[in-house]
């Protein structure tokens, strides 16, 4: 699982547990200013994941780590889609981060009050 929050103009994402070791990444801290928005999406784990590399795919089990997409490097670390959010970026090594949070509501909610408009 992840925790999402807000750090002055940074949004990080800090792995929790195993799945440090699964995504082979602790933590990734984008500026807002690069944050297009967040959506709760239990159902993108069904959809093409891309290449990955490196990373963990069991399907139906979990996905982490950086997969490779047409639209760019997609970081993953989700086991229960039902928590799902998407975190859409510009400008950054990663398009978009997919992670299990605990309150995907509230955690879209937290990105979008603090991502800038305009």
């Amino acid at each position: 699982m992840a925790q999402v929050s807000i750090d002055g103009d940074r949004l990080v994402v800090t792995m929790e547990g195993l799945d440090r070791v699964w995504a082979l990444k602790s933590a990734v801290t984008v500026p807002l200013a690069h944050v297009r928005g967040a959506t709760a999406d239990p159902g993108i784990v069904r959809g093409r994941k891309g290449v990955r590399a490196p990373g963990t795919h069991f399907p139906g089990v979990i996905t982490a780590g950086t997969f490779h997409t047409r639209e760019g490097r997609v970081f993953w670390a989700v086991r229960d889609a039902a928590k799902a959010v998407v975190i859409e970026l510009t400008g950054e090594r990663y398009a978009r981060l997919v992670v299990q949070v605990d309150d995907p509501r509230a955690t879209v909610a937290l990105i979008e009050q603090a991502v800038p408009v305009g």
